[in-house]
């Protein structure tokens, strides 16, 4: 039977993780509670993994798995020509982009994701500000996060509020401000940045390589991008 989408990006997340953290198969398999073979066909998207064994791997990497929806991939591919057909700088002003990293001037981060490839030039639709925030940084964060009004996403109300706005309490890292809505990967050390300038402005953000390389979703649309551009070549 042909490896469907979702089962080849889960195998590809749990691996790209397990490496970032530095485990084998066999160490993340004994941290949760599961055999080396396990992990190796779920990797290689032979296997669908029930939901709690996706559960117990991402909770043995220090992660908790969110469920989400996207629109139909004809829609994506329109979505990203629409895009496509407009200027960096159109794209920028048009999510508010520059106005909300003033807020966020005092505050160390690298832009990734979506956010990241948008400055890098890829035509990618844009929800969330995505940024890395080193956790020597999180009580600095913390202060930024309750002077600027901040709601933090609550899964199970599926709305913004009703949990406690720190990063370091438990919760999913997104919060609601003024301004837009900012999804942070709290880090040990800010990853790899360059820098890009558009209208004379300044952004640290993530090489558009490294964003394939940890961020599946991101990926996914750079690779439909690149995909219909080979088309009109």
């Amino acid at each position: 039977m042909p490896t469907s989408r979702l089962t080849a990006l889960i195998g590809t997340t749990l691996r790209q993780q397990r490496e970032l953290r530095g485990l084998t198969q066999h160490a993340l398999a004994r941290l949760a509670g599961t055999d080396r073979s396990t992990v190796t066909r779920i990797e290689q998207g032979e296997r669908a993994p029930t939901v709690a064994m996706l559960e117990k791997l991402l909770a043995a990497l220090g992660l908790q798995l969110t469920v989400g929806v996207e629109p139909l991939d004809s829609e994506i591919d329109t979505r990203i020509d629409e895009l496509a057909a407009r200027s960096v700088a159109e794209r920028v002003d048009a999510v508010g982009l520059d106005r909300m990293l003033d807020r966020l001037a005092e505050l160390p981060h690298v832009l990734t994701g979506t956010t990241a490839a948008l400055l890098q030039g890829a035509p990618v639709p844009v929800g969330d500000l995505e940024m890395a925030v080193a956790w020597r940084d999180a009580e600095r964060f913390a202060d930024w996060l309750e002077r600027h009004y901040a709601q933090r996403w609550n899964p199970a109300w599926e709305e913004f509020g009703y949990l406690p706005t720190d990063p370091r309490d438990p919760g999913e890292h997104r919060w609601q401000v003024v301004g837009g809505v900012l999804r942070a990967g709290m880090c040990e050390e800010l990853p790899e940045a360059i820098e890009v300038r558009h209208s004379d402005r300044s952004y640290r953000v993530v090489p558009l390589a490294l964003v394939e390389a940890t961020e599946p979703a991101t990926a996914e649309l750079l690779r439909r991008w690149r995909a219909r551009l080979a088309r009109t070549d």
